[in-house]
């Protein structure tokens, strides 16, 4: 399968607290939750639909687990919008040290070596395997070099604080654009593929 993630951020990069304000959303003082609250047209939303209606498999961290579960999973006016019925109707994985059981129906909790457990669902003949938020996840997906695609919403927005999808010191990859739109509202959809380390001047 190919693995796949898809993030609002804003022009800054931040991640953190886009949907609300949270007790999650609002940790290390993070004040500025909501801000993609409205934000895109309807062919955006339409877009973001149809990713979640193509995937054979989600694959979660923790914390972004229990925000679905918690809502898309158990409220049901979410439950019978597309994006419920996809999320609800499709194998969910969740990686966790943390967690031992699963609450979310169709739930399979992953832990022990994740490099190999995650390596071995992508070998899965084709299908596709998305990762919704889950910046923890991402960053550590990145860094083992496990993301096939990156979808990235940008919301015409800059906060000047909270957690940054990609982290001050991380790992450096150059990029393939595959795809990019903006839409009326001013964001941008931008689709990229992992092309291996980019160049550095020398000399």
């Amino acid at each position: 399968m190919k693995l796949t993630t898809m993030t609002q951020v804003t022009v800054d990069g931040v991640m953190q607290g886009n949907g609300g304000a949270s007790e999650e959303e609002r940790r290390n003082g993070f004040e500025r939750g909501g801000w993609a609250m409205g934000a895109g047209d309807n062919e955006t939303r339409t877009f973001i639909t149809q990713a979640y209606q193509r995937a054979d498999a989600f694959l979660f961290g923790r914390r972004t687990y229990d925000i679905f579960a918690d809502s898309w999973g158990a409220i049901e006016e979410m439950r019978a919008h597309p994006i419920g019925v996809a999320l609800n109707e499709t194998p969910k994985y969740v990686a966790s040290t943390t967690l031992t059981e699963a609450r979310w129906v169709g739930t399979t909790v992953l832990s022990g070596d994740l490099v190999t457990v995650i390596g071995e669902l992508k070998a899965k003949p084709a299908g596709e395997l998305q990762v919704h938020g889950s910046g923890n996840l991402v960053r550590w997906l990145l860094q083992n070099a496990l993301v096939d695609e990156i979808t990235l919403l940008i919301v015409p927005v800059v906060l000047g604080q909270g957690t940054r999808l990609f982290p001050n010191n991380g790992p450096d990859i150059a990029l393939d654009l595959v795809d990019s739109r903006a839409d009326s509202k001013g964001v941008t959809i931008q689709v990229y593929r992992p092309a291996g380390r980019p160049r550095y001047a020398t000399g």
